[in-house]
């Protein structure tokens, strides 16, 4: 090819280049211009960070994917003042995200709009940062916070009110101080079509405690998933998080759930507070009878100890007051568990994983390659974790676990169902608890009731079934029973607290042929333990309503 030929084409190309830079450069400034009039219309500054270096104790403010989330990076980190980069200044996900990082840092946030370039350019920089401190998950909420809160709105008939003039911050820092003061086993913030509803359990009742504008829908739910290290931009999928809030002589652990609905996301907000675990064997309100009875079964070397009933009957809370009643340095418990609900000290848990394929089956195998002497299974599903736990069972261990029936002798024809040989099942099984939560009548407002004629007379039936055996002796011509009104003690609802209500079957020589029979029913099992001296859960429900613990309406509707 000629020389003239070759300076021609390089020519044309040196050219092309040269347009294809100064389309590229009038882009760049247009898309400047225009985000100078999002900044102007916003009332808030213009900044470039092309080329700008950032340092790493700023970047580390906010984590690379929140910032590829919500187009927001962090390029000035002063004491009083953290300078931060915004893509879209109308993001409305981005107020909470300022409010949160305003009390974690307690500095002032100022604001500034970018082009995508710009944020481009600040996101390349995540890289050349070895070790990216993780933002950490948790609520900046004081305990000082928590107590004045919670003094001043732990009343929730009228809760609603005030929170009306609150911000998304307040709200949801309120809520956690009151649930915490009122004992609440869970927060729910639902989105509805009118408005957004706030409720809190309280002794296993759900109760509404505000109706808020759906206007803060999009706030509220991004300070939940900020505060819980969850992912703000994914709202078509659910998602588990969590967070910890400290005390100076305890901790809470919040867990967090979100749930894709029609008008948004379910969000339910489950605290454990770490004081259950040290939960003690008096603590479970056993009668003296039934206390005696259940120790004299869990001292055993070896054999099967199941309680039963539905979720939220305080199983798992029965099983760790066992454990903590067992824990002693001579001995080796191992646990397995979905998930680990509370630490306890000197016990060995592990919790399962199902994506990795570690199951109560496959778990317990291992535990017994671990030589313990107690195991506790967190629940029997299946029948492959049923015959491993029986086997160890009747090879010298203690084995605790949970398996869902409406009753101690519902648990024989359950684990029968799943396969269970019956000549295996009789000889492993020490006792079956059934057991049900009932809420306390408030001490401070409780008085004397008289129930119904119907009632008292289905009282007077249920307390005259109870067998001789048991050495529980009822005067039944002084039946005295209670209830309460609502006062400011107990935030109004009548009850503070719960206490469990148990039935204990042992086993014995009568059931055991039951079992071997095969042709065996819940009813036939059920009539044997008592004539032997069970006391049932309504029954041993009266004798707490007899005590003035709780009442007898309390007592049929959650044990009946």
């Amino acid at each position: 090819m000629p020389d003239d030929t070759i300076t021609s084409a390089q020519g044309f190309s040196s050219a092309e280049e040269r347009l294809q830079q100064k389309m590229a450069h009038l882009a760049l400034k247009q898309k400047a211009q225009e985000a100078q009039m999002l900044a102007y219309s916003s009332g808030l500054p213009y900044i470039s960070l092309v080329g700008m270096p950032i340092p790493s104790n700023a970047l580390e403010l906010i984590s690379e994917e929140d910032a590829r989330a919500l187009g927001v990076v962090c390029f000035s980190s002063e004491i009083e003042e953290k300078r931060v980069a915004v893509l879209d200044p109308y993001n409305e996900d981005l107020k909470a995200f300022f409010e949160n990082l305003q009390k974690k840092t307690h500095s002032t946030i100022s604001v500034y709009v970018i082009t995508k370039e710009s944020l481009d350019s600040a996101l390349k920089l995540y890289a050349q940062i070895p070790h990216i401190k993780e933002e950490t998950s948790g609520v900046e909420i004081s305990e000082k916070d928590l107590e004045l809160y919670g003094d001043e709105y732990a009343d929730i008939r009228t809760l609603k009110e005030r929170l009306a003039d609150k911000n998304v911050t307040d709200i949801i820092t309120i809520l956690v101080a009151v649930a915490l003061a009122t004992r609440s086993s869970d927060i729910h913030i639902e989105a509805e079509e009118k408005d957004i509803k706030a409720r809190l359990r309280i002794d296993g009742i759900l109760h509404d405690v505000a109706e808020l504008s759906p206007d803060l829908w999009k706030q509220l739910i991004s300070r939940v998933k900020l505060t819980a290290g969850l992912k703000i931009n994914i709202i078509d999928r659910p998602q588990d998080g969590r967070f910890t809030i400290h005390f100076k002589n305890d901790k809470v652990e919040v867990r967090v759930s979100t749930l894709p609905t029609g008008y948004g996301e379910s969000v339910v907000m489950r605290l454990l507070r770490s004081t259950a675990a040290g939960l003690s064997f008096e603590d479970l309100g056993l009668s003296p009878y039934a206390n005696a009875l259940l120790k004299s079964q869990v001292d055993k070397p070896n054999g099967m100890v199941i309680t039963t009933g539905p979720t939220g009957s305080g199983k798992t809370t029965t099983l760790y007051a066992i454990l903590n009643y067992l824990n002693t340095p001579e001995i080796k418990i191992i646990t397995l568990e979905d998930p680990i609900e509370y630490k306890l000290g000197g016990i060995n848990q592990s919790q399962i994983d199902t994506s990795k394929s570690y199951t109560f089956a496959t778990g317990l195998r291992s535990i017994l390659r671990q030589d313990p002497d107690i195991i506790m299974v967190g629940e029997i599903r299946d029948l492959e974790t049923a015959d491993t736990a029986i086997n160890a069972a009747l090879t010298g261990h203690l084995v605790l676990s949970t398996i869902h029936t409406n009753s101690a002798a519902g648990a024989v024809p359950r684990f029968l169902a799943m396969g269970v040989r019956e000549f295996l099942l009789a000889p492993s099984l020490n006792a079956i608890i059934g057991q049900r939560l009932v809420r306390r009548l408030c001490q401070s407002c409780k008085k004397s009731a008289v129930p119904k004629r119907e009632t008292i007379d289905r009282i007077r039936k249920e307390l005259f079934a109870i067998s001789p055996k048991s050495g529980v002796k009822v005067d039944m011509e002084h039946l005295i029973f209670f209830e309460a009104e609502g006062c400011d003690t107990c935030h109004g609802l009548g009850y503070k607290g719960r206490i469990g209500i148990y039935e204990i079957m042992v086993m014995s020589p009568d059931i055991e042929q039951l079992i071997l029979a095969k042709s065996s029913s819940e009813y036939q099992i059920q009539d044997i333990a008592v004539k032997n001296g069970m006391v049932t859960m309504i029954q041993d429900g009266l004798l707490r309503a007899l005590e003035g613990i709780t009442s007898v309406d309390e007592v049929f509707s959650v044990a009946d």
